[in-house]
């Protein structure tokens, strides 16, 4: 006969059961083996686990406040790393703007469906308040627009495909 199948969460409990008492076993030893441990547990796909082993080294290394500072180091590193992201974003769109505004045409004729004829000041509003500004994705709005292939309704902001430019004002739009 077969046995029994285990639940899935009795699987992952005594696996995480596991990977303590192997971290209990390298605390034993030295930091080395924790982070020979916490490598292991990365390339496996076990980021938790991997940290766990992390903070053990370290603090086996210099107590408490090593954890403290290398944590706050960790911390910093991120959110530099954030920042920086956000600045590189914010570069790109500038440089996309600056392509449309090269690209266009200069007899340009204005509809009230397309913003890239309406001055630039407007169109930095309407990206401002776009959904995707809002959550950092602007770039992808300018890409979009630039290409032809979407515009920006001047009615609600939104960034809509020139193909359902009819739907959109008939049932979106308000």
């Amino acid at each position: 006969m077969d046995a029994p199948a285990r639940a899935p969460d009795m699987d992952t409990e005594m696996e995480m059961e596991m990977e303590m008492e192997m971290v209990g076993e390298a605390t034993s030893t030295r930091p080395k083996s924790l982070l020979d441990l916490a490598r292991q547990l990365i390339s496996e796909g076990k980021p938790s686990q991997a940290l766990q082993a992390v903070v053990m080294a370290t603090k086996s290394a210099g107590g408490d406040e090593a954890v403290v500072r290398t944590m706050s180091r960790a911390r910093e590193l991120y959110r530099n790393k954030l920042q920086a992201n956000a600045a590189a974003d914010e570069l790109a769109s500038l440089f996309a703007e600056c392509a449309i505004n090269e690209a266009q045409p200069p007899n340009f004729q204005s509809s009230p469906f397309n913003a890239a004829a309406q001055p630039m000041a407007t169109l930095t509003d309407l990206q401002e308040s776009s959904i995707l500004a809002k959550t950092g994705r602007k770039q992808i709005m300018l890409d979009a627009f630039s290409d032809g292939s979407s515009f920006i309704c001047l009615q609600c902001g939104g960034l809509v495909s020139v193909h359902r430019k009819d739907e959109h004002v008939a049932y979106w739009c308000n």
